[in-house]
């Protein structure tokens, strides 16, 4: 049987020639995050269990009581969910195969005339899905080992036409260099340029699946209605879906449907709008608030630069709306008060935050997401 080979290499030339060299060996590649202290990463292993490891020497050391995976399985790459745990998500070939068709199909990617870069971290799909769509579209890849945002520009001036940021990056360069920048992992900043493309798909779904609000070629959208699904939870199909998580758990509904634990709908366009997480709605009083609606006006304050919307408990309410805002001048911030007001006058009253905390930065996890469980326990 193959075997799951963990790549504790980072990210740059070594990395993606490893990362073929299991392939052309009929094995599975699992990523790791260079960046994990001890006790998560034995936390990994533990869950991953690979049958070896390519170290940081280049070297390949075989694990004790490895498991082996299936023909045809690609990688296996970490994801923590909503829960913290990690798990490990199985992509076969074919999967990557179709995700790399249908997402260099829409960008219009042209192997002679476009070179993607990679720069966030190659343990997480975001920054993986690039490396892998340039490898199976022949198309130029430049890997940098880490975000600088100097090199990034660089990169956009020396003939790098497509990368992938997270909201946090993409704020701070230049990004006009490049000509198509696709843009997911948070919530996007109310304006974006004629060249963002927002992007919507987890690690199940082998990156992005649907841009700009519209489903890849192949891709299918539903809303659940109680019988298949949840009743407002965002379902996906297609051929790039997980097989299965690495304890060999199918998440998949009967059907091949996907659900994706977010509550979104279908526009008079035809168009995806994401609500947020199911796991994340605030109910108070009795009333349904989802944090990324929140979000998204209060982004739009001139006073704010960021913000998270998190509920905390409270013994009349259920819970509060709480808005945790980055101001954009330290010395400036914005009042509960001018806040409560945009949101009551778009969302209705019950949305309105009851309670502000300021901070100088908001905190995320190493992909670049708000670390809400964090902003929850304040």
């Amino acid at each position: 049987m193959p075997t799951l080979v963990a790549l504790d290499l980072p990210p740059g030339s070594r990395f993606v020639d490893a990362l073929q060299a299991i392939w052309e060996a009929g094995d599975a590649a699992a990523p790791l995050d260079p960046r994990l202290p001890p006790p998560a990463r034995r936390s990994l292993l533990d869950a991953l269990r690979p049958g070896a490891v390519v170290a940081p020497d280049g070297e390949r050391v075989v694990l004790p009581d490895g498991r082996p995976v299936e023909p045809g399985d690609a990688v296996v790459v970490a994801t923590s969910g909503s829960t913290g745990t990690p798990r490990g998500v199985v992509l076969t070939h074919d999967a990557l195969a179709a995700s790399a068709r249908a997402t260099s199909a829409r960008l219009g990617v042209d192997p002679a005339h476009d070179r993607w870069l990679a720069c966030l971290p190659l343990a997480h799909i975001g920054g993986l899905a690039v490396v892998i769509r340039a490898l199976l579209t022949g198309t130029p890849l430049e890997v940098h080992e880490r975000f600088e945002p100097a090199a990034v520009e660089d990169a956009s001036r020396q003939g790098a036409t497509m990368v992938s940021l997270v909201p946090t990056a993409l704020a701070r360069i230049d990004a006009s260099g490049f000509r198509t920048v696709l843009l997911g992992g948070a919530a996007p900043p109310p304006a974006l340029a004629p060249n963002i493309v927002t992007t919507y798909g987890m690690t199940e779904t082998a990156s992005g699946v649907v841009y700009d609000g519209v489903p890849l070629d192949g891709v299918e959208l539903a809303i659940g209605d109680g019988r298949r699904g949840r009743a407002g939870e965002v379902l996906v199909r297609g051929p790039m879906l997980l097989r299965a998580y690495r304890d060999g758990t199918d998440p998949k509904l009967p059907g091949g449907w996907l659900p994706t634990g977010d509550a979104g709908r279908i526009d008079a366009g035809g168009r995806l709008v994401v609500d947020g997480r199911m796991a994340e709605v605030i109910v108070t009083g009795g009333e349904k608030v989802w944090p990324a609606a929140v979000e998204r006006v209060l982004a739009r304050h001139p006073d704010v630069a960021e913000v998270a919307v998190v509920g905390h408990p409270d013994p009349e309410w259920g819970q509060v709306v709480v808005a945790v805002v980055a101001p954009r001048r330290a010395g400036a911030p914005p009042t509960l008060d001018a806040l409560r007001e945009v949101v009551r006058g778009e969302l209705g009253p019950w949305a309105a935050p009851k309670r502000l905390h300021l901070v100088d930065a908001l905190p995320r996890t190493p992909s670049g997401k708000i670390d809400r469980r964090s902003l929850q326990r304040r």
